[in-house]
């Protein structure tokens, strides 16, 4: 297993937040601010990767001993296709791109009646990319980003049945499918080929419960565990930190048309997300970031890049245990 960076926890740091008030990072900068951090990897957002040239960016990414991956959202063919050639000629081994459709915090009830014809054109979408990855030899895969569930998801990998599709897991958001996260991480990992490694406090709401941003570690996910199971079933999967949005994401679970186009769920299902989030969540306090406290784009740089911090004093246990390199290359923090 490698252990890399994604952009997206560190928006206003990297220039990426329309407000941030700073130059926006570039492919090398993101390997840069990766190799400062004493990771192996990078996961490039596509419109970052396509500012500079992608075949210098692989070299460049070589020269470092870095890994990369490439990030885009949507799922048309054509957008798909031509994202995979970029993502071949940056050296990259996995395409990551999301479907949406449902809001965030899982809520599918806009889609009422509409879900199972968007999912058929997902998987036709899908199936056409996929014949062209496998000619390149770059993996696609499909996140979970508090849209689609586990069911869905297996659905898509097994009808598709290619070794070049697969799942970019994100750790926090089988919460926002209702899903307690263990159960999720024991289905799919079969099928996952990277992974962003994010976590979440809860609280408590009238509705359900928020999802609140947090450094890896420092909340509910049981890191050492899922690492242990992709050690054992998928050791070669990529993985990046990814913190999460800056704005909280609230699961209404409580109420009772929140599943509206959900797939069936059991009695023990419903019991084990509904323990999960008893036993983890917290009655009270202030949740918000420094971004929904409206804090300058600066306070919230600094933010994030305390975050890092602390997610990274985390890891670096685990990633001398299951990563590539030495404890030597492993920082909390750098010049960055």
């Amino acid at each position: 297993m490698r252990f890399g960076l994604t952009a997206y926890g560190t928006v206003y740091h990297m220039g990426l937040a329309g407000a941030s008030n700073r130059v926006r990072i570039t492919a090398k900068d993101q390997i840069d601010m990766a190799e400062a951090y004493g990771l192996e990897g990078v996961e490039i957002p596509l419109d970052v990767l396509s500012q500079s040239d992608p075949v210098e960016v692989a070299a460049y990414a070589r020269q470092k001993g870095m890994f990369v991956n490439v990030a885009m959202g949507g799922f048309e063919p054509a957008a798909l296709v031509k994202a995979l050639h970029v993502a071949k000629l940056a050296g990259a081994i996995t395409l990551r791109t999301v479907v949406g459709g449902a809001k965030f915090g899982g809520d599918r009830r806009h889609m009422a009646g509409t879900w199972q014809p968007f999912l058929q054109q997902i998987l036709s979408s899908f199936q056409e990319a996929t014949e062209v990855a496998e000619t390149l030899g770059v993996n696609l895969t499909v996140e979970n980003h508090q849209d689609i569930a586990s069911e869905e998801i297996l659905w898509l990998c097994e009808t598709i049945g290619s070794e070049r599709f697969g799942i970019t897991l994100d750790t926090g958001n089988p919460l926002a499918t209702a899903e307690h996260p263990a159960d999720f991480f024991r289905k799919v990992a079969p099928y996952v080929k990277n992974a962003h490694l994010k976590d979440y406090k809860i609280y408590r709401s009238e509705d359900g419960y928020r999802l609140v941003r947090c450094a890896v570690g420092q909340g509910v996910i049981d890191f050492p565990d899922l690492f242990q199971l992709l050690s054992e079933v998928n050791p070669n999967v990529t993985m990046s930190v990814e913190h999460g949005a800056l704005e909280a994401r609230h699961v209404r679970v409580l109420q009772e048309d929140f599943w509206t186009e959900y797939p069936p769920r059991t009695a023990s299902q419903l019991t084990r997300i509904l323990r999960f989030v008893e036993d983890n969540a917290r009655a009270g306090g202030d949740w918000r970031t420094p971004y929904e406290r409206g804090q300058t784009p600066d306070e919230i740089a600094k933010y994030e890049l305390e975050e890092m911090d602390i997610a990274m004093g985390y890891l670096s246990h685990q990633i001398r245990k299951f990563g590539s390199r030495s404890e030597s290359t492993i920082s909390q923090g750098g010049s960055l």
